[in-house]
């Protein structure tokens, strides 16, 4: 397995994992073409020093996702903070060690970059992801919230 940056042919392949399970279902659009927002959002990202989606290949086939962002800060003496989201792996590929890969991929990229931290949310209903990140050794330090400005 090897890790890389997205590019926008990847696309279609990360819009897949995103949409391919529950929650992902009721948030996301996999359609061929894909709507317009995903490539929009993913020339924004693209454009934006230090925000990134890293792929997981295996065999040529893109079988995970995550989009980590390095954020400078003012905070905690002007650190910078590696923040994930949008973990995926391929259904097909679940419990074969690829997220814990993944994660390792990131934070040695954090790291690299000089992040004094690394920083995740999930959704509450993830229970498995939970366990999944304490594992990792993540904590769960903080309460987050959220104000949904589509409504």
């Amino acid at each position: 397995m090897e890790f890389r940056t997205a590019s926008i042919e990847d696309l279609p392949d990360i819009v897949k994992l995103l949409a391919d399970d529950a929650l992902g279902q009721t948030r996301e659009t996999y359609l061929d073409p894909l709507p317009d927002e995903y490539i929009k959002a993913f020339e924004a990202m693209e454009k934006q020093e230090g925000n990134q989606i890293i792929l997981a290949v295996d065999n040529g086939e893109v079988v995970g996702c995550l989009q980590l962002t390095f954020i400078p800060t003012i905070a905690r003496g002007g650190m910078t903070r590696a923040q994930i989201e949008g973990v995926r792996v391929k259904r097909s590929h679940r419990k074969k060690g690829i997220g814990q890969a993944m994660f390792e991929e990131a934070i040695r990229l954090a790291r690299e970059y000089g992040c004094v931290l690394v920083q995740l949310t999930t959704d509450k209903k993830r229970t498995d992801a939970h366990g999944f990140y304490e594992r990792l050794g993540f904590k769960v330090t903080h309460e987050g919230i959220k104000l949904d400005l589509s409504l």
